[in-house]
Parts: C-alpha cells; structure tokens; sequence
C-alpha cells in the first residue's frame, strides 16, 4: 500500500489501521506508525487509533491523537468523547474528564445516551457520585447501561446501600433488567450480608428467565455463601447446567473461608473427576485445606499437581505452600518452594521466618530476617511477630529486646498488643516474671486476656504459685468462659495440694458451663486422618493400639522413663496417675503410628492443646527405643524428635 500509494487514499488508509489494530498480534506501535503515515486522517481513523490506545491500556497516547485531531480541524464525534472519557476512567484523570464534559456541553452531543453513560462512568471511577449522579438525573435519555454505570458507582465507592435503593427505583421504573444489572446488585447483597434482599433478586432473575447465565449463577454463589446460606450455595452449584472454573473456585473457597475444609476437599476431588483444571484461587483454598486438616500426602499430591501442569507459582500460591509445609514440618520441602519463587512478597519471608522458629530452627529464622533486610524488602508488624517469635521459642531475651526496641526506633513500627504479648511471654518463660508484670503495667495499651494469660502460663512453668494465683483469679474474671485459664488455676491450687479451692474452681466452670477442651491428636495413614482423644479406644485397631502401648511400656522402662505424674493433677493414687499419663492422645496416635508407617517416613502428629512434660519426654525416649523420626505439632511449636533429643532442646 506503501508503494502503491494506495496508503494515501483515506478509506484504504482506515481498512488497513482497522485490521491492523484489531489483531492483537500486530504491536500497538506498528498500528501507530500506520496512523502517522495517512495524509488527512478523518474522524473514523483518528478514533480506531485512540480506541485502540485504550484497549492496550495506553490512555495517554489516546490523548495525544485528539491533540493531533484537534489541531488539524477533523471533526469529533458521538464516538470520539466516549473514547476520550474511557481513557480519563483509566488514569483517574478527574480534571481532564471535565474539560471534556465541558466540550461535550458545548458541541451539544450531552443528550447522546453513549456519550451520557461514558460521563457517568467516568465520574463515578473518579469519586464523584454527585457528579455522575447529576448527568444521570439530568440525562433526557436512560438505558440499561445508564443505570447499570450509575449502580457500579455505588458499587465501586463501597455505597452499597445507595446501590440497592437506586436498584428499588429500577425495578419501579419498569427499566428491564438484565444479567449485568442484576450481578452488580449481587455485589451490593454480598457486601452487606443481605441473604433476603439477594432471594429476591434470585426470583426475578427467574421471572425474567436470565437465571442460567453462568456469570449470574457464580454471583449468586457467592452471595449466599457469604451470607451463611452454604446449602443453597451447594444446590445452586449441583443444578447448573454448565460450570467454569470460577464456580468450582466459589464454592471451594467459600468452605475454605467457612471452615468447611473436608467439602472443600472433596469438591475439589470432583472437580478433578470432572477434568477441569483449577486456578490459583482455588489450589490457595485447597492447600489450606489440607493444611488445617493435617492432610499433608494431599498437600504435596497438589504441589505435585502445580509442578506436572508447569504452573507459575506467585507469591500467595508460593507462600500457601511454604506455610502448609511449614506447618507440617517438612522444612526443607518450605525451603524448596522458597527459593524456587521467582518473585517473593514481605508475606512470603514471613511465613519462613515464623516458620522455621516454628519448627526449633531459631538461628535460621534470624539469619533469614537478616537477610530480608540484605535483600531491601521492608518488614512489617507481622515480621517483626515472627522475629519475637523466634527469640521466645529459644529464650533469646536480649536479642528479643533488640528487635523489639528496633520496631520503633529503625523500621517506626509502633508496637502493637502483639508484640507486646511476644514479650511478655519472652519474659516470663526465661523467668523473669516480676520483669514481666512490669512490662504488662507500663503498656501504653490496655493488656488483653492473651497477655494475661502468658504471664499466667509463665508462673505455672516456673512454680510461682503466689503471682499464679494472683493473675489466674483475674483472668477467670474476665473471661469466666475461657476453660484453659479455669485449667491453670486449678493446676496451680492442685500442685500446692489445696484441693478445696481446685474443686472450688471446677464449681465455677460448671456454673458458667465451661467445659475444659479435650486433647486430640490427628494422624495421617495413605490419605487418610485418624483422630485420638485421651484414653481412646474407639478406633477400629483398638486392640493392636494397646499391645503397642504395652510395648511402647516395656520399652520405655527399659530406657530408663519414669511417667511424670505431675502431670495429672488429681487427687488419686500414683499408680492412676501413671495409668491416665499413658493414655494421652499424643501417645496413642504414636503407637498408631508405630503400627502403619513404615520408617523411615517420619511420624506427624497434629496436637490442639500444648505437649505435656510426660509426654514430650515419652516421645523423646520412644524416637530412640525405635529408632524413628517423630514430629508433633502442639498449640505452640513444633517438636521434632529423634534419637532421643527433641528441636526445642527442651525449652518450649
């Protein structure tokens, strides 16, 4: 065309340019050097060019085109400030978005209902509801899109009750509704939690006979899972006639975020079944999962699954894997997954950071907050959480009180309630319990039942039964529901022998019905988790259970173990006492353990309350009598034991 000349003749020129910016294999600055060769550009070239600039998310350039139009006389049209308020809407650009509203009023295309729905889109991006409020009510013609602009305005400014009122006037206006209209009002219902407001819509998506339209369906998905209505989520979901990747990735989130994990897995199981593939949202909903369900063979089927489809791994993805591994002690998979991230966010140092404190590797964890600074990223609250996390799983006082006085000083992080609960428990573990106090008293915030309750726990470990007793009757003032603080209390009046006042205590758990919480631990066999409580013998290898139990025994005297029974702080006789200390959830789920996992894979136990003394010097003695590898995950930390030691050197 060059050659030819052909370039030269406009309606060539616009046949070519149309093609060419409508292939989006053809870079946008090929398409541009076209423009700058047509001689006389009329209207139509000039807004294929500027559309085009917009739809490659180059605003500016489109700007500069209407420079160029403008300059040399072609005439805008009812296409071109549309175009023009698009790119205005992409940059935010509020002062430039008026200029051209003041254009638009002065050639008169202000009553052209495009160019009407562009202003209020435009104005209601930049923030100013008032403003797209006014050309709306001004506007002598309205469509589906005009209300639906001024909707999403509301929608966008987080105004979600002037969204549905606006909606009511729709509705009473008889304006037909249409999918569009109805999944921006869905977003209004969501963020409100408006599950009767969000039926209604529902009905008249059936009345009007939108209903099918799988984006309306997702949206009403997830309306009613944020509002609690998870089984007409899940009978919403089993009628479509079509689902895509977005309603699998709705519904598995939503009972992740429900706590729903087991549904969340196995509709995930289905939707394998059913050959399509998930996207990022839902494997961070899956491992998570796995990670609250102590499912680590399925955990790392998925990782698995990520590395056979050559999936990218981003920061959430990568930092949802190293926190699932993490949590299940396999450091060095966490590792692994680390340092293959090619991109890695302040919350992916974080997760190994607290992480490998988790797991006893507190020099580790240091060295790799020291080199997070090394590597310029900025730490934040929850950084320096993890660092005083570090330094309490080890005793590291002083180097805690560097870091802790470092927040403020360096990196002007004012220490939250957080921090200052890592503190006190830093303190009080190490012993210095009136140090401790101190610190609670000269809080520039009010101290929270959690900092309490450390110091509470502090006096316990190290046999002060006078401030114990002191802090434990205050806590059980303020929160009389909560049966761990009842528990320490009792705990500390049972060491001292004063049995009275223990039993005075379960009196008041009992009339403020407090029900102490049960120890469990949870073990995965092939996929499979198998939970203990104390004393169990429900499980169906029940009886296999308690011969390894016996031997587990034999064993253990034989290495020299002597039960704790201290521990059991009842008033009864040692020979209970050492028969109830055998029978904790923890020991049962190792002599499970014992019997279906071949070595040398390592023995994970999931434990929801804290490992007792007994039991964590039981399991030391048993990593060496069988010569396996155990790992327990209590309340608190990990505990990885082997050949007789434990990762927390017994400190925890």
């Amino acid at each position: 065309m060059v050659i030819t000349g052909f370039l030269g003749d406009t309606f060539a020129a616009s046949r070519l340019l149309k093609f060419s910016t409508d292939s989006l294999f053809v870079p946008i600055a090929h398409s541009h050097r076209i423009f700058t060769h047509v001689r006389g550009p009329n209207g139509f070239i000039c807004n294929t060019m500027m559309r085009a600039h917009v739809r490659r998310n180059r605003p500016e350039q489109a700007l500069l085109v209407y420079t160029l139009m403008r300059d040399g006389d072609v005439a805008a049209d009812t296409y071109t400030y549309p175009i023009l308020l698009q790119s205005c809407s992409q940059r935010l650009a509020e002062v430039e978005g008026r200029l051209i509203h003041g254009q638009v009023i002065k050639v008169g295309f202000d009553s052209d209902v495009y160019v009407g729905n562009t202003l209020i889109n435009m104005y209601a991006v930049c923030g100013c509801l008032g403003d797209a409020r006014k050309v709306f009510d001004e506007s002598c013609a309205l469509d589906s899109v005009s209300w639906n602009s001024m909707l999403a305005g509301y929608e966008q400014n987080e105004r979600y009750d002037e969204a549905l009122r606006k909606f009511k006037e729709m509705v009473v206006d008889g304006v037909l509704v249409d999918e569009v209209v109805l999944i921006t009002v869905l977003s209004a219902c969501t963020h409100l939690v408006v599950a009767m407001t969000g039926q209604l819509i529902h009905a008249l998506a059936i009345k009007a006979g939108i209903e099918l339209y799988i984006n309306l369906q997702n949206a009403l998905i997830h309306m009613y899972l944020r509002c609690g209505e998870v089984e007409k989520a899940r009978s919403l979901f089993d009628s479509m006639p079509q689902r895509d990747t977005v309603s699998w990735s709705v519904l598995i989130s939503g009972y992740a975020q429900r706590d729903r994990f087991a549904d969340a897995l196995a509709l995930f199981q289905d939707m394998q079944l059913e050959g399509i593939q998930p996207d990022e949202t839902v494997l961070v909903s899956v491992i998570s999962a796995c990670t609250h369900l102590s499912a680590l063979d399925q955990g790392a089927w998925i990782h698995a699954y990520i590395r056979k489809k050559q999936m990218k791994v981003n920061v959430i993805l990568g930092t949802t894997l190293i926190d699932m591994y993490m949590k299940f002690g396999s450091v060095p998979n966490a590792m692994e997954v680390f340092r293959a991230m090619e991109e890695k966010g302040v919350s992916t140092w974080n997760a190994l950071i607290l992480g490998l404190a988790m797991n006893g590797f507190v020099k580790e964890s240091l060295a790799t907050f020291s080199e997070m600074k090394e590597c310029n990223i900025v730490p934040n609250e929850i950084t320096f959480l993890a660092v005083l996390g570090a330094c309490r799983h080890m005793g590291l006082v002083e180097e805690g009180r560097r870091h802790f006085d470092a927040m403020s000083r360096k990196h002007g992080i004012e220490p939250t309630i957080k921090h200052y609960g890592c503190m006190v428990d830093l303190l009080g573990r190490a012993g210095k319990l009136t140090e401790a106090e101190e610190l609670i008293a000269n809080m520039p915030v009010p101290p929270d039942v959690s900092t309490w309750g450390a110091l509470l726990g502090a006096c316990k470990k190290h046999g002060d039964n006078v401030m114990g007793e002191r802090v434990g009757r205050k806590l059980v003032d303020l929160q009389p529901e909560h049966d761990g603080f009842h528990v320490l209390l009792s705990n500390i009046y049972a060491s001292k022998g004063s049995w009275d006042n223990v039993h005075e205590i379960r009196g008041m758990m009992r009339q403020h019905g407090v029900i102490k919480t049960p120890g469990c631990s949870m073990i995965e066999v092939k996929g499979t988790i198998h939970e203990f409580l104390a004393g169990d013998k429900t499980h169906p290898q029940s009886e296999d259970i308690e011969k390894m139990l016996d031997d587990m025994a034999k064993k253990l005297k034989m290495e020299g173990y002597a039960p704790d029974t201290r521990e059991v702080l009842l008033d009864i006789d040692e020979e209970d006492k050492e028969t109830t200390l055998f029978r904790h959830s923890e020991k049962i789920a190792i002599a499970f353990g014992l019997l279906t996992i071949d070595a040398p894979t390592p023995i994970r136990i999931m434990k929801n309350l804290r490992i007792c003394n007994d039991c964590h010097m039981a399991a030391k003695l048993i990593s060496r009598a069988y010569d396996r590898e155990i790992v327990v995950r209590d309340r608190h930390r990990f505990h990885h034991f082997k050949q007789g030691s434990c990762s927390c050197l017994d400190y925890w």
